[in-house]
């Protein structure tokens, strides 16, 4: 009886909770990757390869905290018709802590992987020990909508950032920096040049820290043949050997029959063979005598 009462006074409890709508039960919470004016939240972590490449969605920053020497990867995504530009601010350890310059460099790859030339902007830079930050930004050229595949022309799909330590003293290895990434792009689809082509598909899909890998599809397993199993395995090779010799043999028993002539036989033009019984008796006939 008294836990009844006891739920029917909770319940009644909550009552001007429900009709007046309190702002935590109405209200809905910002989404944790939203920034203030709808931007997508700074990434928090870099990728140390192309497979574990952090992925930024379009207008998205990276601010990552790293350990100078270490190799960072990022990926974003480039439309035909857009001239993308990478730039990074590098916050270097305190002067007091390191023992000398330091030499950063960024590179840009695109989906295939293959390096792409930047047409503006500092790939390399040198900050001196007093220095505090340093930047690094790149251009590439435009994305264009096809390109010939020896050509290397940037093409839509998903673009690679790498930014890596060049020179820097072997005793500031490790110490604590921070990065900041931010990719803008000019134009759009309107202005893409060339036209006339048409690319079917991206060159590869967004990269996702490994999720690319993890969705590949399953290898196609090969044809297999009644004689498939026959010259496979870890003793295939001694089939071949056996098989060789067998070869070898059979060619060097015909080859003797077709070249070998039958004894006491000789061919038409070097006259008969004289019979051996007469010379060995010592009787000769006039027609041998000389």
């Amino acid at each position: 009886m008294r836990t009844t009462l006891r739920g029917a006074l909770a319940a009644l409890a909550l009552l001007p909770a429900l009709a007046l709508g309190t702002p935590a039960a109405s209200a809905a919470s910002p989404s944790p990757t939203a920034g203030a004016n709808g931007t997508p939240a700074p990434a928090t972590k870099a990728g140390t390869s192309f497979l574990t490449a952090v992925n930024l969605s379009p207008g998205q920053d990276a601010n990552v905290s790293v350990s100078t020497g270490d190799y960072l990867y990022w990926a974003f995504g480039a439309s035909e018709g857009q001239t993308p530009t990478v730039g990074l601010t590098v916050n270097l350890a305190p002067a007091a802590d390191r023992h000398g310059p330091q030499t950063w460099s960024v590179e840009v790859f695109d989906g295939l992987r293959r390096r792409q030339s930047c047409t503006a902007g500092t790939q390399n830079a040198t900050a001196d020990q007093s220095a505090g930050t340093l930047a690094l930004n790149c251009t590439l050229r435009e994305v264009r909508t096809w390109a010939e595949p020896w050509s290397g022309d940037p093409l839509p799909g998903t673009y690679y950032v790498r930014l890596s330590v060049n020179d820097v003293p072997q005793p500031d290895l490790g110490l604590a920096s921070s990065v900041r990434l931010h990719v803008t792009a000019k134009g759009d689809a309107d202005n893409a040049q060339p036209e006339g082509g048409e690319l079917k598909a991206p060159l590869v899909p967004p990269a996702g820290g490994g999720a690319s890998t993890a969705k590949a599809a399953a290898p196609v397993a090969p044809e297999e043949h009644w004689y498939t199993g026959w010259f496979s395995g870890w003793n295939s090779r001694w089939y071949w050997t056996i098989g060789g010799g067998f070869l070898a043999a059979l060619a060097g028993v015909l080859g003797y029959n077709l070249t070998r002539h039958p004894r006491g036989q000789r061919p038409g033009r070097y006259g008969a063979v004289p019979a051996q019984g007469a010379h060995q008796s010592g009787s000769y006939t006039g027609s041998d005598r000389p």
